[in-house]
């Protein structure tokens, strides 16, 4: 399916859709107790009648002190030896992380970002740090991202125009055009990005049921993401449903590629939205409701 426009061409938004952001193992040393060695009694027998035989006992009274004087005292202390060293080798491994929690190997370990606002500098976080520069550095589009006091949340919103497929095998044509709305929300405690893309326009009442049969056909074969159908009141205090599609991804381990791990979200999360809604005009009713 071909998409009129790219991600790297995508209109800056003029639209603002509200949407609340979303919410060493050191191993205990046992220390092995050391058997302590029994010591043998030496049982002495009495001599009966034989005087010189009383002078034995006391060479073999002798020789038991001797044996008795060579217990393996010194074997504990070996082994307190033991557990300091494995305790000292552990804590010496353990990676040094920053005031993020990023290791000494990642890309932006020890780094500080902010930008200037009308409120004084604010502080932007490694995540958010890695949107903006997807945002601004690749695409060239001015900073529209929303940070939120503490700056552990963000939250970017834009449009773009999906066009349908021209090979003559898809249901929407290149002639069919509609506007998608964007919104990619940071979790920086999480360290995960999302994006929801709608389709702006409510899904009539009587057409809420086949398309949500349709979603449910569509999901299993969805390799990436998934749609869903997103129930919220407007102004006047209605309920109206709309079609949205979800793709979520964890920076959390990346050591290096943020911005490509959040550009290969949105460009996936692209197609395969566009695929879904091709599947979907196949019903002609839907077709006519998206394209309305």
């Amino acid at each position: 399916m071909a998409t009129k426009k790219s991600p790297a061409k995508k209109k800056v938004a003029t639209k603002v859709v509200k949407k609340a952001p979303a919410k060493k193992a050191v191993k205990n040393v046992v220390a092995k107790k050391v058997a302590s060695k029994k010591t043998v009694k030496t049982v002495v027998k009495k001599p009966v009648a034989k005087k010189v035989a009383a002078k034995k006992p006391a060479a073999k009274k002798v020789a038991v002190k001797k044996s008795l004087a060579k217990k393996p005292a010194a074997k504990k202390p070996a082994a307190k030896k033991v557990a300091k060293k494995t305790v000292q080798s552990a804590s010496s491994k353990a990676p040094k992380v920053d005031q993020y929690g990023l290791e000494q190997d990642d890309e932006f370990y020890g780094l500080y970002f902010a930008k200037s606002t009308n409120k004084g500098l604010v502080e932007v976080k490694p995540c958010t740090f890695s949107l903006m520069y997807w945002w601004k550095g690749l695409l060239g589009y001015p900073d529209m991202i929303e940070i939120s006091k503490g700056s552990n949340t963000a939250m970017l919103q834009f449009e773009s125009t999906f066009g349908g497929g021209d090979s003559g095998e898809t249901e929407l044509t290149e002639k069919d055009v509609l506007d998608i709305d964007h919104i990619i929300e940071v979790d920086e405690e999480e360290m995960m990005i999302s994006l929801y893309s709608y389709v702006p326009i409510p899904v009539p009442e009587k057409l809420v049921g086949a398309l949500s049969l349709a979603v449910l056909n569509i999901n299993p074969e969805t390799r990436y993401g998934n749609l869903e159908i997103c129930p919220t009141e407007n102004e006047e205090g209605v309920t109206e449903h709309f079609l949205r599609y979800r793709a979520a991804t964890y920076l959390r381990g990346i050591k290096s590629g943020k911005v490509e791990a959040i550009e290969s979200m949105v460009t996936n999360g692209s197609e395969f939205f566009g695929l879904a809604l091709d599947a979907m005009c196949v019903n002609k009713s839907i077709k006519k409701w998206l394209l309305s």
